[in-house]
This record gives structure tokens, sequence and C-alpha cells, in this order.
């Protein structure tokens, strides 16, 4: 092992703390018979160290350290081979398990079953809230070629989903620009974006759409967007549907800064940072339960931003999303752009922004359900008899009937964000234009 000039200067410093022979003598002893075996030879042979050489000195000169402490008191050395060694243990755990590049839709983990990540560049509307740009060379319907750097999906006018039914789990969707038009079964709608997170709990079947309005004529109209499948438990995927609205108003936001004052902003959709606590999931979410340690954080760290993601249960799966920038490190382990990165969750994971833009990540995090999935579409559920079910029931009552004149409803072009609830209760974030009907 070369020499660092922190060794060198550790050394030294050891010489000079001994003013008298017995600890002079205890220093040498003590160094004599570890030879820095114990010291670093775990160290070194650990998968940390082998992986990255920065978190490898951090180590090294820490157990330094604990060396010249052990010289300057009267520890016996057999307790100073205990402690490095358990040092040694606890410093090797690697922070990061996995990393993997994005697929379509992202690889998630129990209890969450899907992640698709839309960042669709739209150009200015016309007067149908639909693209002003031709539509000629797309297969209108299932549109999912990016061309021009958008879609239209399965809309036909105006971009989107336009009805269709889902049964046995929870869609959480978070809107981080542009707006979406959603309508259901159960009478409830809604326009949302630009920062809100709609979370709905299918349960024992609901039909919606999803439309994507493009409501400025005179500007393009970007939408980015997270949908997240949250699965249900086997008790619950027979529930009520549920549908709420966490507004981007209300939602709980950490603000961070380094030594340096380059701050990491981190917004919670669900579970609790520092002294932040997110608001409640609908009651028969997975979420709703403690013990299930389901977080669902956005991250975004300016150039050259440090921040720790805190250790949490050993018993969940935690994932970080790397979208966005152009070189982050976790654990001291880098992470390539458009990559996931699975963490080892009862350990800090110390994140790095090393590149000159501002770095954003999604992480998603929960204990697993640890039951079987059976999966057909839209419909999840634990056993292939129940996905039967589930289609006939389906067809059968088309959960509860299609409320709405079109297949693909939108709201008019001046609509605010707000919300109606299937009671008829309206939820507003922002006051209703002239005209509204809600």
């Amino acid at each position: 092992l070369p020499l660092t000039s922190g060794y060198k200067a550790s050394c030294w410093e050891v010489h000079l703390h001994f003013n008298n022979l017995a600890r002079l003598l205890q220093c040498v002893l003590v160094l004599s018979i570890l030879h820095w075996a114990v010291i670093l030879a775990d160290i070194i042979s650990s998968p940390t160290c082998s992986a990255d050489t920065n978190t490898c000195e951090l180590m090294v000169l820490s157990s330094l350290s604990l060396v010249r402490r052990v010289c300057t008191t009267r520890l016996r050395p057999s307790r100073l081979i205990i402690s490095l060694r358990a040092q040694s243990s606890s410093s090797s755990t690697p922070v990061v398990l996995q990393t993997a590049p994005f697929g379509f839709p992202w690889k998630t983990f129990d209890p969450f079953l899907f992640c698709v990540y839309h960042d669709d560049k739209y150009p200015e509307g016309n007067e149908d809230m639909g693209p002003a740009a031709s539509l000629k060379g797309r297969d209108i319907g299932q549109d999912f070629a990016r061309k021009d750097g958008w879609n239209m999906y399965h809309g036909e006018v105006v971009p989107g989903f336009p009805q269709h039914p889902h049964r046995g789990f929870e869609t959480v969707t978070i809107v981080r620009k542009g707006f979406v038009d959603h309508s259901d079964s159960v009478g409830a709608t809604a326009r949302f974006g630009n920062g809100d997170t709609q979370w709905l709990t299918a349960g024992k079947g609901i039909v919606h759409c999803e439309m994507f309005p493009l409501v400025h004529r005179d500007k393009k109209n970007p939408l980015e967007l997270f949908q997240i499948w949250l699965n249900l438990p086997s008790k619950n995927k027979m529930v009520d549907p549920y549908f709420s609205m966490l507004w981007k108003e209300t939602l709980p936001v950490l603000h961070h800064k380094d030594e340096a004052g380059r701050e990491t902003r981190v917004e919670v959709i669900a579970g609790d940072i520092a002294d932040k606590r997110a608001l409640p999931p609908p009651p028969d979410s997975w979420a709703s339960r403690p013990e299930a340690s389901v977080a669902i954080w956005t991250l975004r760290l300016d150039p050259g931003a440090h921040f720790t993601l805190p250790a949490g249960p050993k018993d969940v799966h935690r994932t970080l999303y790397f979208f966005a920038g152009s070189g982050v490190t976790v654990g001291g382990q880098s992470v390539p752009l458009n990559s996931l990165a699975r963490l080892q969750p009862d350990v800090d994971a110390r994140i790095v922004n090393g590149g000159d833009q501002v770095a954003e990540l999604l992480m998603l995090q929960g204990r697993p359900i640890g039951e079987p999935v059976a999966q057909r579409g839209p419909f999840v559920m634990n056993t292939q008899q129940e996905l039967q079910q589930a289609f006939m029931d389906y067809q059968r009552t088309r959960f509860g009937g299609w409320p709405f004149e079109s297949d693909a409803p939108t709201h008019k072009r001046e609509e605010t964000r707000f919300a109606r609830h299937p009671d008829g209760r309206i939820e507003r974030a922002e006051p209703a234009p002239p005209g509204s009907i809600y």
C-alpha cells in the first residue's frame, strides 16, 4: 500500500503525542502486532474499497484516527482489535447493491409494480387542445414512437389515455409540468398539474381517463410526469375506489443546504424525512400502514451539492432513479444517467452531484407485500382465477359504467386546477375562471 501524506502525518502525530516511554512502547507494540493487517486488510479487500478509491481513503484515514486515539489512551490491544474489526465490518457495507439502465417502463420492486416517466415536448395547442402540428406518420391510437419528441399515446385528438379500467392496485400520478384532465366512473373529475399529485385507489374496480390538454396556443406545452403503480395487499384488493388530490401548495418540501450553500430540494409525496411529514395517503393504501415504510420522494440537487439519505428500516426495498443531470455518485459509486440504483436500505446514502447541471432523482421505498402477483394489462390480482373474474366483472358491470359522453373528456381551455370528488364536493387549488361550471 503506497504511503499517503495522511498516513505520514498520522505517524508523526503518534510520536508527538507520547512523552513517556510506557505509552510509546504501547503504540509501537500495537502497530507491530497489527502490522496493518487488522487495520487495513479487511478494508482494502472489501467490495466498497475495490469499487471506489475515495471511499477507501476515507475508511483508511478513519482507521488511522482510531489507532492514534488508542495510542494516546490506555486502551488494551485486544479491545483495539475488536474495535477495528467492528469498524471495518460496518464500513464495508455497500450502499449501492445494483445499478441498471432504465427500461420502459422503469423496473420497480415490491410493493411497487410499475413506474413510467413521460417527458413530452408538445408544441403549441390547436383549437381542440391537441397539437398544432401534423399527425401524419403517427399510429393514431397507439402512438408511442416519440416522433418529434412527443406521443399521442392512445389519444386521437388530445394526447393521453381515454377511458380504461383498473382493479387491484393504486396509481400515483406526479405531474411536474403540464396538465392532466381526469374523469372516472365513480363520478370524480379534475384538472391538475404543474406540481400536483393524484393518488387513486382502484380497489375493486374503476374506469378512468387521463388526457393531456395542450392549453396554450401561443407557446409550447411540455408535459413531464411520473405514474407509479403501488400494489394492494390481497385483503384490500376489493375495497371501494378512492380518489384523492395532493396539491403542490400542500406538499411538504425539505430544503437542505450543504456547508458550501448548495441546495438539495426533497419533495415528499409519501413517507417522512427530517421534520417533514407526508400528507395522509388513501385509507386502504399499503402506504397507510406505518410498518410498510412507503416513501416516494423527488430530489433536486444543485451542481456540486451533496445530501445524505437517512438510513431506513432493514427489510424494505429502496431504489433511486437518476433521470436528469450529468453525473452523480451514491455512497461513493458512480450512477450513470438514466439508471436505477438499488440501495442497502438501513445505511445512510450520501448523494453527490458531481456534474455541472442540476441532478434530479426519484426515490421509491417500501416494505414488500410478499404476496403472489398475477397481472394482465390493467388488472393486478393474486391468482389467475382472480384475473379471470376481474375480466368477467368488467364485461358485466363496466365497474359502474361511464357517465361521460366522450371516451376522452377534457375541460375547457380556461379551466384552472380543481377536483370534483365522487360526493360532489369541489376542491380548488386556484380561483375558478369566469364561466366555470365547477
